[in-house]
């Protein structure tokens, strides 16, 4: 492929997706996570805090592995965080090797990828966030998106270089953005992505689910009214605020019933401010 051909195709599908590398180390993984990328037609890279600096993107290693992606190397955008590279994002998938006791519901890579699109068809952005090479993405990172994939390989050797992953991952999300153009839908399987009964009602409940940013705008406001409330004590919060993430990423809320919540939460700061 010409390294002056376009990273995505016609399709506005593709340009909304992004791939998210959160800390990461090595400046190959960047330049070969680019080439992933762009072999499944795919432009938008996004590094939130790399641990090389904005320079990784010159870096000469990162540009030898780009490898023909240098289009997508070099329109990759640095950003402080991953709260940042999440701006305006309405479905994010966090990628992790492990199992977490709190955070968002499991879903297989394929049926994630089919979620995401449903979400990209409605002009909505998505994301998927891997971790650095060494720890991955801490739990704190995983409560910030709305799903968690495990890619399912080989239990006696399931070490997979970074880039791999997304190249897996950039796979499963190009195919379902193909078939979603050819006016099919993947069958989701899991409860914890969508909710039960036939497909169109399925897909109908999609389109009411409230997005990563309206969740994580209610959760703000709730958490100010419960330390309103004497409820939340911010010096020893425990578990309290994860427990409610995780409560809510189960419940698949809708936009109006985040509004509910944010009202209630609104009346209860004003019913404080009143006193």
């Amino acid at each position: 492929m010409s390294q002056t051909a376009a990273a995505s195709p016609s399709s506005p599908l593709f340009d909304q997706v992004r791939f998210v590398l959160n800390e990461t180390s090595h400046p190959g993984n960047v330049g070969s996570a680019a080439r992933a990328i762009k072999t499944m037609g795919f432009g938008q890279l996004v590094l939130a805090a790399p641990r090389a600096g904005a320079d990784v993107l010159r870096d000469p290693e990162a540009v030898a592995l780009a490898s023909g992606a240098d289009d997508v190397l070099a329109n990759a955008r640095v950003v402080a965080d991953l709260d940042t590279a999440l701006q305006g994002v309405s479905w994010a998938v966090a990628l992790s090797a492990r199992s977490r006791e709190y955070g968002p519901p499991n879903a297989e890579p394929r049926e994630s990828a089919a979620m995401a699109v449903q979400h990209a068809g409605q002009g909505e952005a998505v994301a998927f966030v891997f971790g650095s090479e060494r720890t991955g993405l801490s739990n704190a990172d995983v409560e910030r998106c709305n799903a968690l994939v495990h890619i399912p390989a080989n239990p006696v050797y399931s070490s997979l270089n970074l880039s791999q992953a997304v190249q897996v991952i950039a796979y499963e999300v190009r195919m379902a953005c193909l078939a979603r153009e050819r006016g099919e839908v993947f069958h989701v399987t899991s409860a914890a992505s969508l909710p039960s009964g036939p497909q169109s009602e399925r897909l109908e409940a999609l389109e009411a689910l409230a997005t990563r940013d309206d969740v994580e705008g209610m959760l703000s406001h709730l958490e100010r009214a419960l330390v309103d409330l004497d409820f939340l004590d911010p010096d020893n919060p425990k578990k309290l605020m994860t427990r409610l993430r995780r409560l809510f990423a189960k419940s698949h809320l809708e936009r109006e019933e985040v509004n509910i919540l944010r009202g209630i939460a609104k009346h209860i700061l004003e019913r404080k401010i009143r006193r």
